[in-house]
């Protein structure tokens, strides 16, 4: 092992310990971040979350690092980590929680020649309902289970009219067992009861025959996200405003106001929904996945007269942040700024020109959530 490697916080070592420490649970004990900590796939987010904690003072770096492989913290950290890589440019420095009359905003950026401040920015991670992450496991390890079964088939759950809570481990255990039975027998069947659940076995609508699992020879459950439902940046301007109201004493020294913003994948925010509030657009989005099977309850949405959020005057702007590589950013601007953000930050900004957005060992990646 070269010496770079061994200096890696998140090299070889770290995987192996992982690993050794969590490999042999099942998935419902396991934290979601799991496949990030140890899957090949996810060695660029590694290297480029060791990147970034080499850029921090050692103790800032021990103490974000003990956190960030927990599911409550992993975003929140990694949005904080983000932000700081869209401030950091050749004329500029971003110094991590720097006390400004007893509050530390996450950022300060300041000249990169003579240490002058250039704005503060706090950062918000839009995360969802912390039962979600449980959820999330538990219906990992039922189609864990059922993965088992050597059948190339798929399975959802069948709609109830409301929302379909997960099973505990023991009954996951049933749960698979009773579907091995069914599904090794030579009989067709299309609906299957088990322990309060019904699954039923999909087709394909386009040739008529069942649909063949995309795992090969074992059987895929297409399990609830907990995503479900009607997207709005309404609750995410909610928070923006709040960071606002705390941080607005700062503008009467003449220092701009930022707020950095990014979304857990779970929520499906895209920085398209902020835009649909900052312009007032028509439009509603609904997302979903194949498995899921409750979409909320019904929403009244008037398309004629929409939602229009304008940004408060103490703000300089919100800068998004995205959760996939290559980690980049979106500004947006207040138009009606008491004090705007100077050119040194706002053009590079604007023009997405990040040192992120230039690293040659990261890729892009798309999710639609």
């Amino acid at each position: 092992m070269d010496q770079a490697q061994s200096l890696r916080r998140f090299g070889a070592d770290f995987v192996a310990a992982q690993q050794e420490r969590y490999g042999r649970r099942p998935p419902e004990q396991r934290e979601l971040t799991y496949d990030i900590a140890v899957e090949d796939q996810y060695e660029p987010w590694r290297v480029w979350l060791d990147d970034q904690f080499a850029l921090l003072p050692s103790g800032k770096a021990d103490e974000l690092a003990g956190k960030l492989w927990y599911d409550q913290h992993f975003w929140p950290v990694m949005h904080e980590l983000v932000a700081g890589a869209q401030l950091r440019g050749p004329e500029v420095q971003a110094v991590y929680e720097q006390e400004w009359n007893g509050l530390t905003p996450d950022w300060t950026v300041v000249s990169a020649v003579d240490g002058r401040p250039l704005a503060v920015v706090e950062v918000h991670s839009e995360s969802p309902d912390r039962r979600a992450f449980g959820q999330m496991r538990s219906w990992h390890d039922l189609a864990t289970r059922i993965r088992k079964i050597p059948v190339s088939l798929v399975l959802a759950l069948k709609p109830t009219g409301g929302p379909i809570l997960p099973p505990d481990p023991r009954t996951a255990k049933r749960i698979a067992q009773d579907l091995r039975r069914h599904l090794m027998q030579p009989l067709a069947i299309d609906e299957i009861p088990s322990n309060g659940y019904t699954f039923l076995v999909q087709g394909d609508r386009n040739t008529g025959r069942l649909m063949t699992s995309p795992l090969g020879m074992a059987t895929y459950l297409a399990t609830p996200s907990s995503i479900a439902g009607v997207v709005t940046a309404q609750p995410l301007v909610g928070r923006v405003e709040d960071k606002v109201s705390k941080y607005r004493h700062l503008t009467a020294e003449g220092i701009p106001l930022v707020v950095a913003v990014g979304a857990h994948r779970f929520t499906g925010l895209e920085v398209k929904h902020l835009d649909h509030l900052l312009t007032g657009q028509m439009t509603m989005t609904v997302q979903f996945n194949f498995g899921d099977v409750y979409f909320g309850d019904p929403v009244e949405v008037d398309l004629g007269r929409p939602s229009r959020w304008s940004m408060p005057e103490e703000l300089a702007g919100i800068l998004w942040l995205d959760n996939q590589l290559p980690f980049g950013s979106a500004w947006r601007p207040n138009p009606y700024a008491r004090i705007p953000v100077p050119p040194a930050l706002g053009q590079p900004w604007a023009a997405g020109v990040h040192p992120a957005a230039a690293s040659p060992s990261l890729s892009a990646s798309v999710s639609d959530g």
